[in-house]
C-alpha cells in the first residue's frame, strides 16, 4: 500500500485548480478556446465559398462573440450580409472593422458603395476621399476616383430633381430620380419622392411599385403604408387598401391617418363581401340593395361606384329584369366601354327582351375583347339561333307573353288566345281557315311553354316542333295535320282532350 505524505497531498489537491488557471491562459474573451475563433472563420469561409450563407453566418457570429476586437469576423460576417442582401445589417460590421482597422482600405472602399447605394450621398464621398488618402491599389484607387464622381454627379442630379419637384414639373423630377436611383438602389427617399410624381402623373402601378420598396427600405414607414392603402382604395381595391392600412397600423396603432382610413375600408369591404354572398346564394334583389349600400357608403370613389353598378348589372340580368339590367350595364359601358362581364350581362338581358340584334353585338364585342371565353361562344349561338327562330315562329309572341313569365300566366293568355280563336266563332270560310292557322299555332305555343324541356329548347334557340330544327332524335310533335285534328278539344283543361267544346 502506498503511503502520501501529507506534504505532496496538499500539493495533489491544488492540481484541478492549477489545470483550470493553465487552461484560462489559453483562453479568448467569452471562453473561446485557442484556435476557436480561427476555426469559426474558416469553416465560415468555407460554407461561405459552397453558398451555405446561413451556415457561415452562425460561425461568423460566434467568431465575433469569441474575439469582438477581431476585426475580421465582423468583415467575414458583413459579406455574408451582403450575399443575403441585408445591406443595413453589413453597414454596422463594416463601420466596426474600420474603427477597429482604419487602414483597412477595403472595408472604407466597400462601405462607401454601400453608403452611396442607400443615397447617403455625403457620407459616401467621405470614405471614397479617404481611400484615395490611404495608398490604395491602383484598382482601389480607380474604383474611388470613378465613385467619387458619380456622387457629384449625383448629387447634381438630386439638386435638380428637387427643384423640378417644387415647380411640379413631375415628368422631369421623375426622368432624374430613374437614374439617381439605378445608382441609389436603396434610398427609400428617393422612391417616394418618385413615387409622388407618378402619383401626380396617374401612372399609379409604378407608384405602387416605389412605395411597396420604400415601405422595405425604412423601418416603420407609415406613411408609405398609408400611402398604398390610399392608391389602392382610389383605383377601387378596397381588399389591398384594407391590408396595406393593417400593416401601417402593426407599426403605430394610434396612427390618425391609417385609423381614420381603416374604419372607412373595413366598412366597405364588409358591405362588398355581404353583397357577394348575397349573389352566391342567388338572391340578386338583396345584392342589388347591398351594392347600392356600398355607393352610398362611398359616393366620392368613381371606380367603387362603377364596381358596384357592374356587379348590379349581373344581378339584373340574371334576375331576369331585363330593362332595369339593359339600363345599368349601359352606364357601365358608357365609362368603361371593354368591360367584358358588362357586355355579356347587357348581352343576357337583350335576350330576354327579345332584342336579338342588339345581344349578338354585345357578345361580338365581348369576344374582341375575350377571345377563348366559352361563355361568350355560346351566348353568341345562342343569341344567333334566336333571331334566326324569331324570323320564323315565336312562342312568346304568338301568346303575347313574355320570356320570363310563369306557367300561371302562359296558360292564362293560352285560355284567352284560345276563346278568342276557336275557328266555330267564325262564319265566313276564310276567316275560319285563318282562325284554324291561329288557333294551331296557339295551342302549339301552349304546348312548348308548358313542357319544361321543349321550353327549354325553344329558349336556346330550337323549335321542339319543327323537325328540321331538332338535333338528333327525341319526341316530335306535330300539331301540322289540320283543323280536323282538333274537333272536340278542350282549350280550357288541362288534361286528355276528351270534352267537347263548342260556342253558340
Amino acid at each position: 500500500m502506498v503511503t502520501i505524505s501529507p506534504v505532496a497531498h496538499r500539493v495533489l489537491s491544488y492540481v484541478p485548480f492549477l489545470l483550470v488557471l493553465i487552461d484560462l491562459r489559453y483562453e479568448g474573451v467569452n471562453g473561446e478556446k485557442p484556435g476557436g475563433v480561427e476555426n469559426h472563420l474558416e469553416m465560415g469561409k468555407k460554407l461561405l465559398a459552397a453558398g451555405q450563407l446561413a451556415d457561415a453566418l452562425s460561425h461568423f457570429h460566434a467568431a465575433v462573440d469569441g474575439d469582438p476586437k477581431n476585426y475580421m469576423a465582423y468583415y467575414r460576417r458583413a459579406t455574408v450580409y451582403l450575399a443575403m442582401g441585408k445591406s443595413k445589417s453589413a453597414l454596422p460590421d463594416l463601420s466596426k472593422v474600420i474603427e477597429l482597422k482604419p487602414d483597412f482600405t477595403s472595408a472604407r472602399l466597400q462601405r462607401g458603395n454601400l453608403l452611396l447605394k442607400h443615397g447617403k450621398l455625403d457620407e459616401a464621398e467621405s470614405d471614397f476621399k479617404k481611400v484615395l488618402k490611404s495608398n490604395p491599389s491602383s484598382r482601389e484607387e480607380q474604383e474611388a476616383q470613378s465613385q467619387l464622381k458619380k456622387s457629384d454627379e449625383i448629387q447634381r442630379l438630386v439638386a435638380q430633381a428637387q427643384s423640378d419637384f417644387k415647380r411640379r414639373d413631375h415628368g422631369s423630377a421623375a426622368s432624374h430620380l430613374d437614374i439617381i436611383i439605378d445608382t441609389c438602389v436603396w434610398d427609400a427617399d428617393s422612391r417616394e419622392m418618385r413615387a409622388e410624381c407618378f402619383i401626380q402623373l396617374g401612372e399609379m402601378g409604378k407608384a405602387i411599385s416605389d412605395l411597396k420598396a420604400a415601405s422595405k427600405l425604412k423601418s416603420d414607414n407609415t406613411q408609405a403604408f398609408y400611402k398604398l392603402s390610399t392608391i389602392y382604395y382610389n383605383l377601387g381595391d378596397h381588399e389591398m387598401s384594407l391590408s396595406e392600412v393593417r400593416e401601417c397600423l402593426k407599426l403605430d396603432p394610434d396612427h390618425k391617418q391609417c385609423f381614420s382610413h381603416y374604419k372607412q375600408v373595413k366598412k366597405l369591404n364588409k358591405q362588398i363581401h355581404a353583397a357577394e354572398e348575397l349573389i352566391q346564394q342567388e338572391k340578386y334583389s338583396d345584392a342589388v340593395s347591398k351594392y347600392e349600400s356600398v355607393m352610398k357608403t362611398e359616393p366620392n370613389v368613381p371606380q367603387f361606384t362603377l364596381n358596384a353598378k357592374e356587379r348590379m348589372c349581373h344581378c339584373l340580368s340574371k334576375d331576369q329584369q331585363p330593362a332595369k339590367a339593359i339600363s345599368v350595364c349601359s352606364e357601365v359601358l358608357k365609362a368603361d366601354p371593354q368591360n367584358v362581364n358588362a357586355l355579356k350581362d347587357r348581352a343576357e338581358a337583350y335576350l330576354q327582351d327579345d332584342q336579338y340584334e342588339e345581344a349578338i353585338r354585345d357578345f361580338e364585342s365581348a369576344k374582341e375583347h375575350s377571345e377563348n371565353d366559352q361563355q361568350i361562344k355560346e351566348g353568341l349561338e345562342r343569341a344567333q339561333r334566336l333571331l334566326k327562330q324569331s324570323q320564323k315562329r315565336d312562342y312568346y309572341k304568338i301568346l303575347g307573353v313574355k320570356r320570363t313569365a310563369q306557367k300561371k300566366e302562359i296558360l292564362k293568355a293560352y285560355r284567352k288566345l284560345a276563346q278568342q280563336w276557336h275557328p266555330d266563332n267564325f262564319q265566313d270560310a276564310e276567316e275560319k281557315k285563318k282562325a284554324e292557322k291561329k288557333f294551331i299555332d296557339i295551342a302549339q305555343a301552349k304546348e312548348v311553354l308548358t313542357d319544361p324541356e321543349m321550353r327549354s329548347k325553344f329558349d336556346q334557340g330550337e323549335d321542339p316542333m319543327d323537325p328540321e330544327s331538332q338535333q338528333g332524335g327525341g319526341h316530335h310533335h306535330h300539331f301540322h295535320s289540320g283543323w280536323d285534328n282538333f274537333q272536340g278539344f278542350n282549350p280550357f283543361g288541362s288534361g286528355p282532350f276528351n270534352f267537347k267544346f263548342n260556342f253558340n
